[in-house]
């Protein structure tokens, strides 16, 4: 069965790979398709009002079931800031480094102890049929001063987690306890009450 990951974000694309091709899936991204999707407007409040929205784009573009996440980092000092604009909260979409080096001038003086955050991915699925659904997975940790590690991508270099730094994980690590891999955790098992799955073994 074709499944749409509907991100350009290659790394997103492997992680989200690693949960579907096992399920049994053929898995499909833009590449695969001889032209390019317009970019969707994402004007939605929440992680998963976004999710929706590119979900249901992909699905107007292809006609398959389609998946996309969105994800950020809030942190409790900055009232949840950057929340579902991290991506872009230097004003750049995508720009890891500047959007690092802004979150540190906002967090500059603040000990550790008050810079708690928590990653939170919402991962949309959307069915021809109209049927959706949303789920939803965070991620907590503390913002450090300086990058640890080149692993992992955005906000990954900063964030400790309760396994120690973001950036120095290996994937098995950070699936096991990342925002995103709960988020694919709870997508693999609501997916199995829309559709009949044969995992492979």
């Amino acid at each position: 069965m074709k499944i749409f990951i509907a991100t350009k974000n290659q790394k997103k694309l492997k992680e989200l790979e690693r949960i579907l091709i096992p399920m049994g899936f053929d898995v499909l991204s833009q590449k695969d398709f001889n032209k390019n999707f317009p970019e969707p407007i994402e004007n939605g409040t929440t992680f998963e009002e976004n999710a929706i929205i590119k979900a249901k784009d992909g699905l107007n573009n292809t006609g398959l079931i389609s998946v996309a996440d969105d994800s950020g980092i809030c942190v409790d000092y900055l009232d949840g800031a950057p929340g579902i604009y991290s991506a872009r909260y230097s004003g750049e979409h995508g720009d890891d480094e500047s959007n690092n080096q802004k979150l540190l001038r906002e967090l500059k003086g603040v000990p550790l102890e008050k810079r708690t955050a928590r990653y939170v991915a919402a991962i949309a699925c959307v069915f021809p049929d109209g049927r959706y659904f949303t789920v939803r997975g965070e991620c907590e940790g503390k913002i450090n001063f300086e990058p640890i590690g080149d692993g992992g991508f955005g906000y990954d270099p900063y964030f400790i987690s309760e396994l120690g730094p973001m950036g120095l994980l290996t994937p098995q690590q950070k699936d096991s306890i990342s925002h995103r891999g709960k988020a694919l955790s709870l997508f693999k098992e609501e997916l199995k009450k829309y559709i009949d799955i044969n995992e492979e073994k």
